[in-house]
């Protein structure tokens, strides 16, 4: 995928495993630890009750760059619309560079 996704690089998501990154900002495949949540008290326990929690591994199913994104995140598949997450802040896991055959 040479052109990227949503804006950025591919060669930029393939070598920044270290970087903060948007649960929405991950294309299809990728896999990410969530380090934190950004909302209000009654947001953040409706994340905590779905399985969205710091720590936790996430794998992006689907993300066509607009519209809702489906997540697996243990072991249930999880919809979630853009306003979500974008307050989803992860980092990419060993392997879980975006690299994907789509």
């Amino acid at each position: 995928m040479a052109e990227g996704f949503a804006g950025i690089p591919a060669a930029e998501l393939t070598m920044s495993k270290n970087t903060v990154w948007s649960l929405g900002k991950l294309p299809e495949g990728a896999r990410a630890r969530i380090l934190g949540l950004q909302g209000g008290r009654g947001w953040l326990a409706r994340m905590a009750a779905l399985g969205l929690i710091p720590g936790a591994e996430v794998t992006v199913l689907r993300n066509p760059g607009y519209g809702p994104i489906i997540v697996l995140v243990r072991d249930t598949r999880v919809a979630l619309g853009r306003g979500q997450v974008i307050r989803i802040l992860v980092t990419l896991d060993e392997g879980g560079d975006g690299s994907h055959n789509a």
